[in-house]
C-alpha cells in the first residue's frame, strides 16, 4: 500500500534545478519507494546488494559505464569511492535531474557531499510519515503559527478520534499494512538498526549496553539531556554515552534541541533537550504495548510532547526547510511566581518550543490537556525583553478540539492543526 508523501512535489521540483537530489532521512521511511514511485521508468540501483557493493568499491570508475544517469541510486552512504566518479559524471552535461541519490546515515553523507557534490546537489529530508500523511491532507506549509497559518489550516482541519493509537503506532510506513505486528517490526528495526547502521557509525562493542542506552534515552525523550544520569543507568562513562547519543543523532533517531540564546536573556539554562524522532520506537523501548498503555504511563506527557515536536519538524523538511535553523526550546534561572489550584508555588520559565522566522518569535506551550488554560502562557512574557525580536502568535498545543482565542495573541490549537 503505497501512501502519498507531502514531499512528492518538493522532489520533482528539486530534481529539475540541480544536477543531483539526495534524499537523507532514517531508515524505513520510504525514501525508496517514494523516488521508485515517482520515477519508475529511471534505473534503479541499490548497495544494499553486497555483490554490487564490492564490485563498484573495487572498480569504482566502471561503474558509470555499465549504468548510465538519469539514475537513482540507493544507501549511497556505504560507497564513499562512488562519490568522486558522480561528481565527474555532473560536470560532463547540464543535464538537470542526473542522480537521485538515497541514504540513511548524514554524518557520513555529509562529509561525501561537502566534499565532493558542493553546488551540485540538492539535499532533503525525509522522515517517518506525518500525521497530516496519515490523515491524506494536503497542506504542505510549515508550522509557523502566525495568524494566516491558522486560517488556511482551519479549512483543512479533520479531527482525529484517537491521536494516541498514531502516537503508539508510530510513523513508518510497514506498520500501514495492518498484518504487520507492532511488536516485531520494532524488535526487527532495532536489530537491523545495531546490526548496520550502528557497526557503520561507531566501533559498539557491547550491544547488550547499548540497548540499554537506548532503553534509558527513549525513557527521558521531551526532557534536559542530562548525560551522566544515562551513563549511571547504563554503567558506562559518559564519554561513551556522548558518543552514542551522536550516533542516534547521526542516524535520524533523536533530534536534539537546542535552546534559545540571546544576550537580553542572560539567564537563560544553556541544555539541549532530547526527542526522539518517532514515538511508536520510544513506545517499544519503554515497553507499552498499546495505546492505552501510553495514554495512562508516567511517560504520556513526555510522548505528546515528542510526538508534537517531531510533527513540526516533519512540517518543515517535507517543505524542504532547515528547521535547525528556526526551532529552540527556552528554560530561564529566573522563578516564576504563580497560583496553582489554590497554592502559590514558584517555576523556572520555560518555553517548550521557539519558532523564529523574520525577526518574530512564536512561541509554543505543549500540553496534554483538553483544558488550555491563558496561565499555561505566562512564561511567554520573557520574550519581551528581547528588543530587536518580536513576539508572534503565542500558542497552546493541545487535545482541544477547535480553535480557541484565549487573548489577542495567545490561541490554543488542537494537536491536528500542526
Amino acid at each position: 500500500m503505497y501512501k502519498t508523501r507531502t514531499i512528492e512535489n518538493l522532489i520533482q521540483k528539486t530534481e529539475k534545478g540541480f544536477k543531483s537530489v539526495l534524499l537523507t532521512g532514517p531508515r524505513q521511511v520510504g525514501k525508496s519507494t517514494v523516488l521508485q514511485h515517482l520515477y519508475q521508468d529511471r534505473k534503479y540501483v541499490t548497495f544494499d546488494d553486497p555483490l554490487l557493493l564490492a564490485e563498484t568499491k573495487a572498480e569504482p570508475g566502471l561503474f558509470f559505464r555499465n549504468n548510465r544517469p538519469p539514475i537513482v541510486l540507493d544507501e549511497v552512504q556505504y560507497i564513499a569511492e562512488l562519490f568522486p566518479y558522480i561528481k565527474i559524471e555532473c560536470d560532463r552535461s547540464d543535464e538537470k535531474g542526473r542522480f537521485l541519490l538515497t541514504g540513511s546515515q548524514q554524518y557520513h553523507l555529509m562529509r561525501n557531499v561537502s566534499e565532493s557534490l558542493a553546488g551540485r546537489i540538492a539535499i532533503l529530508e525525509l522522515a517517518g510519515l506525518s500525521m497530516r500523511e496519515l490523515t491524506d491532507c494536503l497542506f504542505d506549509a510549515p508550522f509557523i503559527p502566525s495568524e494566516s497559518y491558522i486560517e488556511e489550516r482551519e479549512k483543512t482541519y479533520t479531527r482525529i478520534d484517537d491521536i494516541w493509537e498514531i502516537i503508539h503506532r508510530g510513523g513508518y510506513p510497514a506498520l500501514l499494512d495492518e498484518n504487520v505486528d507492532w511488536q516485531t517490526f520494532y524488535s526487527s528495526y532495532i536489530q537491523t538498526y545495531l546490526d548496520r547502521d550502528i557497526n557503520e557509525l561507531g566501533n559498539v562493542k557491547d550491544r547488550l549496553k547499548f540497548t540499554q542506552f537506548l532503553t534509558a534515552a527513549a525513557a527521558r525523550t521531551g526532557q534536559m539531556l542530562n548525560y551522566s544520569s544515562i551513563a549511571e543507568q547504563v554503567e558506562v562513562s559518559v564519554g561513551t554515552v556522548k558518543e552514542w547519543i551522536s550516533l542516534l543523532e547521526a542516524s535520524g533517531i533523536v533530534y536534539i534541541l537546542q535552546p534559545f540564546s540571546n544576550s537580553a536573556l542572560k539567564r537563560a539554562i544553556r541544555t539541549p533537550k532530547l526527542y526522539f524522532r518517532d514515538t511508536g520506537l520510544v513506545c517499544f523501548l519503554t515497553r507499552y504495548q498499546s495505546a492505552e498503555t501510553a495514554r495512562n504511563g508516567a511517560l504520556a506527557g513526555a510522548l505528546f510532547e515528542t510526538f508534537v515536536v517531531s510533527e513540526i519538524l516533519k512540517s518543515f523538511s517535507n517543505a524542504g526547510l532547515d528547521y535547525r535553523m528556526y526551532v529552540s526550546w527556552y528554560r530561564g534561572k529566573d522563578k516564576r511566581r504563580f497560583t496553582e489550584n489554590g497554592q502559590r508555588q514558584e517555576r523556572e520559565s520555560e518555553i517548550d518550543l521557539l519558532i523564529e522566522q523574520n525577526g518574530v518569535i512564536y512561541p509554543v506551550e505543549i500540553k496534554m490537556s483538553a483544558n488550555p488554560k491563558l496561565s499555561m502562557t505566562n512564561a511567554f512574557d520573557v520574550l519581551d525583553r528581547i528588543p530587536e525580536k518580536k513576539r508572534g502568535t503565542g500558542v497552546i498545543v493541545c487535545l482541544y478540539d477547535a480553535v480557541l482565542w484565549l487573548k489577542e495573541n495567545v490561541v490554543a490549537l488542537p494537536v491536528e492543526f500542526i
